[in-house]
C-alpha cells in the first residue's frame, strides 16, 4: 500500500504543478496582450503628436487626455500584472523550500528559473554556457528508392 500512497502524492504533486503552470501561462498571456494594448495606444499617441505638429498646432487636449489616460491604465495593468508573476514565482520558491522538493529548473545560459525573468535575490551574472555540438552524421547506406546510385562516387567519397 505504501506503493500507492507514494503514487498518489507524486500525482497530486504534478496535478498542482500543471495547475500553477497552466494559471502562470494565462498572466504571461495577459501580460503580453495588455503590453500590445499599451503599444498600439503609445503608437497613436505619437501618430496623433506628430500629425498635429506637422499641421502647425498642437494636439486636442481631449485627445491627448484620452490617449494618455488609456496608455496610463495599460501601464498600470502591467505592473500589476508583472506583481502578481513575481509574486507567484516567490511563493514557488517558498513552496519548494519548505516543502523539502528540489529548487525549480534553471535555464544554464542566464541563471533564470525556466519561463520566469529573474528577480533581485537571484545573479544574473553568470557566464553563458555553450552548448556542446557533435559532429555531422556520415551517411554511408545507399537507398535506391531515394534515387541513390551505389556506382556512382561523389569527389568526398572515400
Amino acid at each position: 500500500m505504501a506503493l500507492w500512497d507514494k503514487l498518489k502524492t507524486e500525482l497530486d504533486r504534478a496535478g498542482k504543478a500543471a495547475q500553477t503552470a497552466i494559471g502562470d501561462g494565462k498572466v504571461r498571456i495577459d501580460l503580453m496582450r495588455v503590453r500590445q494594448l499599451a503599444d498600439k495606444t503609445a503608437e497613436a499617441l505619437g501618430y496623433a503628436v506628430f500629425n498635429a505638429r506637422q499641421k502647425g498646432e498642437e494636439m486636442d487636449t481631449d485627445s491627448y487626455s484620452r490617449l494618455s489616460e488609456t496608455l496610463a491604465a495599460h501601464m498600470a495593468e502591467v505592473d500589476r500584472l508583472e506583481a502578481q508573476l513575481a509574486r507567484e514565482e516567490a511563493n514557488e520558491g517558498g513552496e519548494s523550500a519548505a516543502g523539502g522538493s528540489e529548487a525549480p529548473a534553471r535555464d544554464a545560459r542566464h541563471g533564470v528559473p525556466h519561463g520566469g525573468a529573474a528577480t533581485a535575490q537571484e545573479p544574473t551574472d553568470t557566464l553563458p554556457v555553450e552548448p556542446t555540438v557533435s559532429p555531422p552524421e556520415i551517411i554511408t547506406s545507399v537507398d535506391p528508392a531515394m534515387g541513390d546510385n551505389p556506382d556512382r562516387v561523389t569527389p568526398d567519397a572515400p
